[in-house]
């Protein structure tokens, strides 16, 4: 590299859900000079998806950076790339780390390292990134920073670390607080800098970007809109330099040319904003627009270059659900997006920025098949469809399953971590054997907790997180991270009882629903309206039944209707997205709008009904 150029670093903070990332950036951020000291900032600036900021989670991959200079470092800038610490959202974790030259491995001193911690090391790890290790939150009463430092080269270790990335430095601190120090007792006085030591760690650890000689050359690894640029395609340039009004193609990992087009801007990281520059040069992570076509993995080439830059392979996805046009008779009332070439569109844009998500049209044209990594990240893109304004009717997610070559049927396992108060376990163990689990490990977490870990079937596992927080009395923490494939499992147990299904349109009345209460709880409130095949309430017994709860009281001159608002009600059973979603049977749908979350039959005529689960039957029994 030109030594005239400041000095570069491209690295990745990797850590679990919560374990203070996304807070150790801001901290960086700040302390580096990147928010004058008047600044308003958010605080987790780096989420600024609102479903991110909601959840408390890092959904989307984003690139910062910052300018570094102190007594021990040259003037560096570094490229700080925030991964999602859940595994739903892999597909991200893949092709950001191909970005980078080095990786901070966060871990809490209380958790120690969890589920998608190994899952994102593992990845790391195979690519040849040194680890530098952080044990964050070391104020924390509970922290046991040893034995979490044991837990972390046991890891490494697992993965199949070389010698040199299990020579891991260490660092301990508080991203609250804002330091990080060589010793967990030696918090400094002031903590205007006092992230220093990790950031001087960064410049000396992490190797300077690996540049090949050519011509430009760029690897696309993630996807966005701008309404004024338009498509921005983001990466590491591989070799060469890009200009703005550069020629330039796109070639798909096989090499095929996808489209040729001219670089409108040239866009490089500083702060937390991305800015123009004159030109990107080779191992400096920017983002391009100017191209209609590319996509992730395409790589960006000059028009000489006839050979893409191998993409990481992907993970395949492991659960599958279908989006459905909204036919109920309240259609088109609550949102303003519900017709199927507009729902097509939405998922296949989705589909284009989400390499883990597979979007497949069916025979009717009316319904799409959603494949993904698991119920967090199908969540997250039907709550965010609704929120802009798109009604869809959603089946009950379904796992992808794979052909063994014999033929036979494989089935995706999922390692589950549950960290759980002691006198819970039992209780924990025997659901999940229920569910086709196999205990592999359990061990004491302290304070009263134990560490349960698990090989249980994604299927056994859809809808289980609501029943381990009744189970725990909310204290049950579960982690789940793919295992493997392994032979069908057999029949797993769905719901035991049948709901109560509305057998006419209108508003439901208190007096009718009063009623109703010995039949089963109700999902719904007085006053809601409900229509024909809408499920209304869960029925006590096995079987669905059909009930009218807008039937109102009889008024005579005896009787008089004041009388109605004194019918006390039991508080109705609230359903969630995840939690309708996890409720509902094959038969059944979630209709999702912008305002309600309604459970519905897919056949709102009775007759339709017993039609198709008859057939259903004779198929299952051929």
């Amino acid at each position: 590299m030109n030594s005239a150029r400041r000095a570069l670093r491209n690295v990745a903070i990797i850590a679990h859900v919560d374990h203070g990332k996304t807070s150790l950036i801001d901290v960086l951020l700040r302390q580096s000079g990147s928010f004058r000291d008047n600044q308003r900032v958010a605080e987790r600036a780096m989420d600024s998806n609102d479903l991110e900021k909601e959840r408390g989670i890092t959904i989307l991959a984003k690139v910062t950076s910052i300018e570094w200079e102190s007594d021990k470092t040259p003037p560096t800038r570094i490229n700080i790339v925030d991964t999602p610490g859940h595994a739903d959202f892999g597909g991200e974790v893949e092709r950001i780390l191909s970005m980078v030259d080095g990786a901070v491995v966060l871990v809490d001193a209380a958790e120690g390292p969890m589920p998608q911690t190994k899952f994102v090391v593992g990845k790391a790890l195979k690519m040849g990134l040194r680890p530098i290790v952080a044990i964050n939150k070391i104020d924390k009463p509970e922290e046991r920073h040893e034995e979490v430092i044991d837990e972390v080269f046991e890891l490494f270790d697992a993965l199949g670390a070389t010698d040199e990335q299990l020579d891991f430095p260490i660092l301990y601190g508080s991203a609250k607080q804002g330091w990080m120090a060589v010793d967990p007792k030696d918090k400094p006085e002031d903590t205007s800098r006092g992230t220093a030591p990790l950031l001087d760690l960064i410049v000396e650890h992490v190797p300077e970007p690996k540049v090949e000689e050519g011509e430009f050359r760029m690897l696309a690894t993630t996807i966005s809109a701008d309404n004024f640029l338009g498509r921005i395609l983001t990466g590491r340039i591989t070799s060469g330099v890009v200009k703005p009004n550069q020629s330039v193609k796109a070639l798909s990992r096989e090499g095929e040319i996808v489209e040729m087009g001219r670089v409108s801007k040239v866009l490089a990281f500083r702060g937390l904003e991305m800015t123009p520059v004159e030109e990107g040069r080779a191992g400096d992570i920017v983002a391009l627009s100017g191209l209609q076509k590319a996509t992730v993995a395409d790589t960006i080439v000059a028009t000489s270059v006839t050979e893409p830059i191998p993409a990481q392979p992907i993970d395949p996805p492991t659960l599958a659900m279908t989006f459905r046009v909204n036919d109920s008779p309240l259609a088109g009332k609550e949102g303003d997006k519900v017709q199927s070439r507009v729902i097509r569109n939405r998922l296949l844009r989705e589909a284009e920025g989400n390499v883990a998500l597979r979007v497949t049209d069916t025979d009717s044209g009316e319904a799409f098949v959603v494949a993904g990594r698991g119920e967090l990240q199908l969540g997250i893109l039907i709550e965010t469809m609704r929120r802009e304004g798109f009604e869809v009717g959603v089946s009950r997610p379904e796992v992808v399953m794979q052909k063994a070559e014999d033929g036979s049927l494989m089935e995706p396992i999922e390692e589950v971590t549950i960290d759980v108060d002691d006198e819970h376990s039992g209780s924990v163990i025997q659901k999940l054997s229920e569910r086709k689990a196999d205990l592999v490990e359990m061990k004491p977490s302290g304070a009263g907790r134990t560490r349960v870990v698990l090989h249980a079937p994604t299927r056994g596992l859809i809808g289980y997180q609501g029943e381990l927080l009744s189970d725990t009395r909310g204290t049950g923490i579960m982690n789940r991270v793919f295992h493997e494939y392994v032979p069908h499992k057999g029949a797993i147990p769905t719901r035991h009882t049948g709901v109560l299904i509305a057998n006419a349109d209108g508003d439901a009345v208190a007096f009718a629903m009063f009623n109703l209460e010995d039949r089963g709880p109700m999902f719904i409130e007085p006053g809601t309206q409900v229509y024909r095949g809408m499920i209304v309430g869960e029925h006590t017994r096995g079987n669905d039944l059909e009930v009218n709860v807008i039937k109102g009281k009889q008024l005579t001159n005896m009787r008089a209707s004041g009388k109605d608002d004194a019918v006390k009600l039991t508080p109705p059973i609230r359903m969630s997205l995840e939690r309708a979603l996890s409720y509902i049977n094959d038969f059944e749908l979630v209709e999702v709008t912008p305002k309600n979350i309604r459970l519905r039959k897919i056949h709102l005529d009775p007759n339709d009904r017993k039609r198709a689960e008859r057939s259903s039957v004779s198929e299952n029994a051929a």
